[in-house]
């Protein structure tokens, strides 16, 4: 058996190490992840530069692009069978909310999940002022593959990934986890200008996490109590009812 591990971090991110420590057991594990960290590229697609990929060991593969192209590159040319399971992560920083429209690891696996292979994205909280070799990434890849196995013995839907998001916390303070709707995150809107040395401005984007929506159920609630939760997560697009209802719109006021 197969299974696939792709990130947004890097290629030598510690979470991805120890993701493939924690499910070599299950499976012949492949690597194929960013040269270069790819936060927040979402599903981007390198579409007019050639891709470079580099052989780091045995079953490991740099791909100088995002996280959506390595992992269309591993399932159309790099691998020798098809992945019997897609993991992406672990993140560094959580994936909640609407940060799920952002995050190069949940693009990973929507990208495995639009090509038919049952995907979960795995996120880990990051404290602030608190060392990679300080994090407790075990932790959630010991989640991660308690996850993978449930996810092979239930085969998920077609169209339908899940996302996986654990505090930074040792194995044995973690709190139950919690199966949740994707709810609502808020940032503050920012855009900060400034100039460069030869008086030019230049910009940067984005603000400090506000908060959860406060609803019970959902992914948010639930991580800011203090629980790892895991979301099930659809890639279809058509909201339910929309068509009929658009439809009607047209039929009241149509061109003139």
């Amino acid at each position: 058996m197969l299974i696939l591990l792709s990130n947004d971090d890097g290629v030598e991110s510690p979470g991805l190490a120890a993701l493939a420590d924690h499910l070599r057991d299950l499976g012949t594990v492949q690597v194929v992840a960013p040269a270069q960290e790819q936060s927040a590229r979402s599903h981007a697609f390198t579409m007019h530069e050639p891709l470079r990929v580099d052989r780091r060991a045995p079953g490991w593969f740099a791909v100088s692009g995002t996280p959506a192209d390595c992992v269309y590159v591993a399932l159309h040319h790099l691998c020798a069978q098809r992945p019997a399971v897609l993991v992406s992560g672990i993140n560094r920083g959580t994936n909640l909310g609407d940060d799920l429209h952002y995050s190069g690891t949940v693009a990973a696996a929507r990208e495995a999940t639009l090509a038919g292979i049952p995907a979960l994205a795995v996120s880990m909280d990051a404290r602030p002022g608190r060392l990679d070799r300080d994090r407790h990434w075990d932790t959630a890849a010991a989640l991660a593959r308690h996850v993978v196995r449930l996810m092979l013995d239930n085969p998920l839907p077609p169209r339908v990934f899940l996302n996986l998001n654990c505090p930074d916390e040792p194995g044995d303070r973690l709190s139950g986890l919690h199966v949740t709707r994707v709810g609502r995150r808020e940032y503050a809107p920012r855009v900060s200008e400034q100039k460069d040395p030869r008086g030019r401005p230049y910009y940067w984007i984005g603000g400090e996490h506000r908060g959860f929506c406060d609803e019970p159920g959902t992914d948010g609630h639930s991580f800011s109590r203090g629980h790892p939760t895991l979301s099930p997560v659809a890639v279809d697009v058509n909201p339910p009812g929309m068509v009929d209802t658009v439809a009607a719109w047209t039929l009241r006021d149509s061109p003139r």
